[in-house]
């Protein structure tokens, strides 16, 4: 039997402590609605962010393929494992920013996310998984596959739902009221 490798254990290690302070932080385990879906469709919900997927989990799968790329790139030397538990605590730590107060309000304030009050820790633990698949599927898929596949994500729910990782990392960074405007009028 083939030993798994430590690194495997690290992330596995982070996401647990993730979640951990999360709930010492006081973020709901699960939707305050009071069960678990599989997916929740509707973005302006106070259910958005609460369950295991959402319109947000391929922006989770993109993070996965770039942090394998970026991390082929710089770390290539380091055994996958490592080069995974990396993705994972970049992943977690980005969780954990996403659910502080100031950050909460921020996107509160800047986009049309209004009934947004913080991930749950189960959504937040998806997105690790999400992330964990676009990972998975970076090193197994050719280049040119890995950046069609986030180009998609990214323009399937730009169409959708008006929103997606580069409108998001726009409007947390650099909210502008022209974009907040558009994502409001859909």
């Amino acid at each position: 039997m083939k030993r798994v490798h430590y690194g495997y254990w690290v992330a596995l290690a982070v996401t647990v402590a993730m979640a951990a302070v999360l709930l010492w932080w006081g973020r709901e385990p699960i939707c305050k609605c009071g069960y678990v879906k599989f997916w929740h469709g509707a973005v302006v919900s106070s259910e958005n962010s609460q369950h295991i997927t959402d319109w947000y989990t391929p922006s989770h799968i993109i993070h996965g393929l770039l942090f394998y790329g970026l991390l082929w790139l710089v770390a290539w030397k380091l055994p996958l494992g490592w080069r995974f538990a990396i993705a994972t605590a970049v992943e977690a730590g980005w969780e954990l920013l996403e659910n502080t107060d100031k950050v909460i309000e921020h996107y509160r304030s800047v986009t049309i996310s209004l009934d947004y009050y913080g991930d749950s820790v189960l959504n937040s633990v998806s997105d690790i998984a999400a992330m964990w698949v676009g990972f998975a599927l970076a090193r197994k898929l050719p280049v040119w596959a890995s950046v069609l596949l986030a180009l998609a994500f990214e323009a399937f729910t730009t169409w959708m739902i008006r929103d997606g990782l580069a409108l998001n990392v726009l409007m947390l960074l650099y909210p502008l009221e022209a974009v907040k405007a558009w994502q409001g009028a859909g």
